[in-house]
């Protein structure tokens, strides 16, 4: 909140209630709870406004009636925490319904409001009460993702160790891995992953059209005319995703293992795909020169 300003998303249709709030508000800035902090207000009336109004405006806080002319209930919650995850709601509540309060809670808001006995401090509380809560469980979501990705690349590691020079490849064709048979080719097949894993982000957010699987079905190619395994093509995608993941937000960085996920067991396909054609293409030669030789 920069500015020592909090940005407030009224979303209230009852004229008393709206004056109420904007006259707390007004007030609670001067209160030793507001550390400070000033309350510009922006007032609508219905849930298709508010999610106009979030559209074009940064807010730090809503202040939600549940009943508006549009949307009824629980069902207004709903629809707004799946706009905004990481906005504190904060909910008008009538009355003493202790189930629809608990069920609130459960749908994502942040706090509640009694409109009836409610004063500034009382007001101001429950928005920094609010806020203080979004940003705990944004800290417990992050380090939750932190440890997943953590997880996932350290699995990642397991599975190519236990892979070892036992490979199917490797008995085949007498071959070591990639990275350390032909360290240079190995650099390039990392960078060639990388560029197609931002491609592919790209194209996902975007709506751009960059013909992802015909680069794979080449890369995996590739792969096979360099007798690659599928421990080879894990620890390119490992290394790419190592790389990747520095310095940068967990958000992108789960982003990046997401698409990941997709883009290995694609390539492995098409890894599969092409030994499969090797060793059709083996046994029809095997075929051929018994015809020639029996």
């Amino acid at each position: 909140m920069p500015n020592h300003t909090c940005h407030v998303l009224l979303v209230e249709d009852k004229l008393e209630n709206i004056q109420l709030l904007q006259d707390l508000l007004s007030k609670g800035q001067h209160s030793s709870l507001a550390k400070g902090l000033s309350f510009p207000i922006t007032s609508v009336s219905t849930l298709r406004e508010s999610l106009k109004s979030l559209e074009s405006h940064k807010f730090d806080v809503i202040l939600l009636d549940l009943d508006l002319p549009d949307s009824q209930g629980l069902d207004t919650l709903i629809k707004l925490r799946e706009k905004v995850p990481n906005i504190p709601i904060i909910v008008e509540i009538e009355g003493q319904h202790e189930e629809k309060l608990v069920d609130s809670f459960q749908l994502g808001a942040d706090g509640y409001l009694q409109i009836k006995s409610l004063d500034s401090n009382l007001l101001i509380h429950e928005i920094r009460l609010g806020i203080e809560r979004q940003k705990y469980c944004a800290k417990i979501s992050q380090q939750q993702q932190e440890l997943r990705q953590a997880q996932e690349l350290s699995d990642l590691d397991e599975l190519i160790k236990s892979s070892g020079e036992t490979s199917v490849t490797a008995r085949l064709f007498g071959t070591y891995p990639l990275k350390e048979s032909l360290p240079d080719i190995f650099d390039e097949l990392v960078e060639t992953y990388g560029t197609l894993l931002e491609l592919a982000l790209e194209q996902k957010m975007y709506k751009v059209n960059y013909n992802i699987s015909e680069k794979l079905r080449t890369l995996g190619e590739k792969l096979g005319f360099l007798k690659a395994s599928p421990r080879d093509t894990i620890e390119i995608h490992t290394t790419v995703l190592k790389e990747k993941s520095k310095d940068i937000s967990v958000v992108k960085a789960q982003a990046y293992v997401a698409e990941g996920r997709l883009m290995i067991l694609e390539l492995m396909g098409y890894l599969a795909s092409f030994y499969r054609k090797y060793y059709i293409g083996l046994s029809n030669i095997n075929l051929s020169i018994r015809k020639d030789y029996p």
